[in-house]
């Protein structure tokens, strides 16, 4: 199996990461565009990426900008994101290589993005939801996003995944759904996040096993809602979810926010998972 990090925000540099990652002995590092350090002007610089990933024998994934909202109503912000994507497909084919040296051939490289529920206008019984109200406009947006991905990514080794947060509105199933029909999309099963809304995804994720392709691996407690937390410290039951991974050939990135988290996490993996591979 492949176990990664997340982008650490102790680390300033593209550099400290990547020395990081090397010295724990993990995979890759997910590079975070939602960081002033990895937006996608920087990202383009791949020569440095792959100079730093080839010191540490590494690779990366990508997460993408976790405000994309591809279905926004304005057109211009939609063209900016799209505009986007287009580039970080692209640099991600070119960091392809990185996978195929120091990682696992038979994965696909990922860019991990997340769903933005819209706007919701606020009624004096209840919240509407603008992309529920205009469910035929939001979900044409969607039809033309998997149709350009389709284009961009081709035939190479390049994947979308998208990932469970906060809880998928029934309107955001329908849309994920019409990407799943593509086979440039998967999924990512975040499962930290899961737990801290206690699982109500995972019936949804379940049912679509099929297409995990990701995995965002972190402790967390339905009571009081927490996550990201270093491996042990929760009540997930990671055994579980480690071993549907390897199922499904997915990666896994050890996704808590802090060195001494993931250096903790690491630590449980040793005695908790390795002797069972």
């Amino acid at each position: 199996m492949q176990f990664g990090m997340p982008t650490l925000i102790e680390n300033r540099t593209l550099e400290e990461n990547v020395a990081l990652c090397g010295s724990l002995g993990l995979n890759f590092v997910e590079l975070n565009m939602n960081f002033p350090e990895y937006q996608t002007e920087r990202l383009e610089d791949t020569g440095a990426l792959i100079s730093a990933a080839e010191q540490a024998g590494v690779y990366y994934t990508i997460h993408l900008d976790e405000n994309l909202d591809i279905a926004d109503f304005n057109q211009l912000v939609v063209n900016a994101y799209l505009e986007t994507i287009r580039r970080t497909i692209s640099v991600a084919k070119a960091l392809l290589p990185l996978r195929d040296r120091f990682g696992d051939c038979t994965q696909l490289l990922t860019l991990n993005m997340h769903m933005n529920h819209g706007v919701h206008i606020t009624l004096p019984d209840r919240k509407v939801q603008m992309y529920e109200r205009d469910f035929d406009t939001y979900l044409k947006s969607f039809a033309r996003f998997r149709a350009f991905c389709e284009e961009w990514i081709g035939d190479s080794d390049v994947r979308i995944v998208v990932e469970n947060t906060d809880g998928y509105r029934d309107y955001e199933k329908k849309a994920i759904e019409l990407l799943l029909e593509s086979p440039v999309f998967g999924l990512t099963w975040d499962i930290g996040h899961s737990k801290a809304i206690w699982e109500k995804d995972v019936p949804w994720i379940m049912e679509h096993s099929e297409r995990l392709m990701h995995f965002h691996v972190h402790d967390g407690t339905e009571e009081p809602p927490r996550n990201h937390l270093a491996l042990g410290d929760g009540e997930i039951d990671l055994i579980s979810h480690l071993e549907l991974a390897r199922i499904r050939n997915a990666r896994c990135v050890l996704e808590t926010k802090t060195i001494a988290a993931l250096r903790k996490s690491i630590q449980w993996m040793r005695e908790n998972w390795e002797e069972k591979e």
